[in-house]
C-alpha cells in the first residue's frame, strides 16, 4: 500500500519540482532560466504530495496582497499545481488543496486566487469567478483620432517607484488587483514582458498615466494602460497612435467595465469578455471582520448602532467556515462575527444561506446578492437580500497580472 505525505519541499530537491513543472506546463527552459528558477525557489512556498517517498504533485501558495473596496488584504496564491500522469485521478491535488487552506489560514490570508485550468474543477474546493478582462483588436486606421495632447509623455526605463506610484493610485479603485511590490515588477512585469514604458505627465509635472508596450511584426500589444483620468488616458492614446508607421493593428486589455469602443468613431472592433481568475474566502470570521461593510441607510438618523445578519455557509473542504455566523456590523461598517454552535438557536431572521463559492464571488462584488438569489445560489428572505445588498459596497473587479 503506498504511502502519502504532504510536505514543503525543501531547496535541494528543487530540481524535482522544477522538472514536473516543466512537463506539466509544456516549457523548455534554457539553462539560464532554469537557473534562475534555482535561485528564486522559495521552499516556505512550494508544497509536494509525496508517494512512497517520490514528488508526485506539487503546487505553491504565493504570499500575495490585494485591494478590495480600497482595503488591503493578505492573499494567498495558488501557482504552479501539477501532477505526474500517471498519479493523476488519485487526489493528490485535493490534499494539497486541503493543505493549503489550512496553510493560508495559520499564515492569515483570509483570501485566496488562481488561474483555473478548468473552472469546474475548482468551484468543487469553494473557489469562483471574480473577475473578467476585456480584450480588445483595434486596426490602426480605427484608432481615436486625437489632436495635440497637453502636458508631456516620455519613456522611460525600470523606474519602478515611479510606475508603481501611478499603478497604485489606479489599482484601489478596483476589487481584487494586487499590490505589487519591487520584486513583483522585476520579475512578473519586465522580465516576462518585453517592451517600453512611458509615462504621461500633466501641465504642472504630476504623473497620470503609463503605457508598458512592444511593437513587433507589425502589431503594437499594449501590455498596460493605466490612466488617473480622461486627460490622460487621452494624451496615451495619441501616443499609441502615432506609432501608426509600424503597425496595422493594436492589441490590449481592460476591465470588463472599460467603455473603449464608445470613445471610437467606429465602435465595431474585436472585443471579447474573458472570464480570468477565481477566488476564495479561505477563513470566514477573519475576512468578514477586516471587510469594510457600507453604512446602511436604515441605520443612519436612527439612533440604531448596529446592523445584524445571520450567515448560514456551506463549506465541505475548511471545516472552520461551515455552519451558522452572526455578523453585527457598527456605524463605521466594521463588523463583529461569531459562529454559533451546533444546535445554537438564532434570534435573528435576517439570514441567508449559501455555499462559500458564491460568497467569495458576491463578497468580492463580481455578483450581486439580488442576482444570485434569483438563480437560487443565495436563499433567504428579500429583507435578508436588501440588507446584504444595501451592505456590500459596489466596485468593478480587475486583475491586469497573471500568476
Amino acid at each position: 500500500m503506498s504511502t502519502l505525505d504532504i510536505r514543503q519541499i525543501h531547496k535541494e530537491y528543487a530540481a524535482d519540482s522544477i522538472a514536473l513543472s516543466e512537463f506539466a506546463f509544456q516549457m523548455v527552459l534554457t539553462p539560464q532560466q532554469r537557473e534562475e528558477r534555482f535561485a528564486f525557489f522559495n521552499e516556505q512556498e512550494s508544497w509536494g504530495a509525496y508517494v512512497d517517498g517520490k514528488l508526485a504533485a506539487r503546487l505553491s501558495i504565493l504570499e500575495l496582497h490585494t485591494w478590495l473596496h480600497g482595503k488591503r488584504f493578505e492573499m494567498g496564491g495558488i501557482a504552479g499545481v501539477a501532477t505526474w500522469p500517471e498519479y493523476r485521478r488519485g487526489g493528490l491535488v485535493t490534499g494539497l488543496l486541503h493543505n493549503a487552506l489550512r496553510v493560508m489560514k495559520e499564515q492569515g490570508q483570509t483570501l485566496s486566487f488562481l488561474h483555473p485550468f478548468q473552472f469546474a474543477f475548482y468551484r468543487k474546493f469553494g473557489w469562483e469567478t471574480y473577475t473578467d478582462y476585456m480584450k480588445y483588436e483595434i486596426p490602426t486606421a480605427m484608432l481615436p483620432k486625437l489632436p495635440l495632447q497637453t502636458g508631456s509623455i516620455v519613456r522611460v526605463d525600470e523606474q519602478i517607484p515611479l510606475l508603481n506610484g501611478i499603478y497604485r493610485s489606479y489599482a484601489v479603485r478596483y476589487n481584487g488587483t494586487l499590490d505589487r511590490d519591487e520584486q513583483w515588477w522585476k520579475r512578473r512585469i519586465f522580465a516576462s514582458k518585453k517592451g517600453t514604458a512611458a509615462v504621461y505627465r500633466d501641465v504642472a509635472g504630476v504623473p497620470g498615466g503609463y503605457v508598458f508596450y512592444d511593437v513587433k511584426d507589425n502589431i503594437c500589444k499594449i501590455h498596460e494602460m493605466i490612466a488617473l483620468n480622461y486627460e490622460a488616458e487621452q494624451a496615451l492614446w495619441k501616443f499609441i497612435a502615432d506609432h501608426d508607421s509600424m503597425m496595422d493593428k493594436v492589441t490590449l486589455q481592460a476591465p470588463a467595465d472599460n467603455r473603449l469602443s464608445f470613445l471610437l468613431d467606429n465602435p465595431r472592433i474585436k472585443q471579447e469578455l474573458v472570464p480570468y481568475f477565481m477566488a476564495r474566502i479561505v477563513d470566514v470570521v477573519s475576512f468578514l471582520e477586516q471587510f469594510p461593510f457600507a453604512v446602511a441607510d436604515d441605520l443612519l438618523g436612527t439612533g440604531m448602532r448596529e446592523s445584524e445578519l445571520t450567515l448560514h455557509i456551506r463549506d465541505r473542504h475548511a471545516e472552520w467556515n461551515d455552519g451558522s455566523f452572526t455578523i453585527k456590523i457598527d456605524a463605521f461598517g466594521t463588523a463583529k462575527v461569531e459562529k454559533l454552535q451546533a444546535g445554537q438557536n438564532d434570534l435573528n431572521e435576517l439570514a441567508v444561506e449559501c455555499d462559500i463559492s458564491t460568497l467569495s464571488a458576491m463578497f468580492m462584488g463580481y455578483q450581486r446578492p439580488e442576482f444570485l438569489h434569483s438563480i437560487n445560489r443565495l436563499q433567504g428572505s428579500e429583507e435578508s437580500i436588501r440588507r446584504l445588498e444595501a451592505l456590500i459596497p459596489r466596485r468593478q473587479t480587475y486583475l491586469p497580472d497573471f500568476f
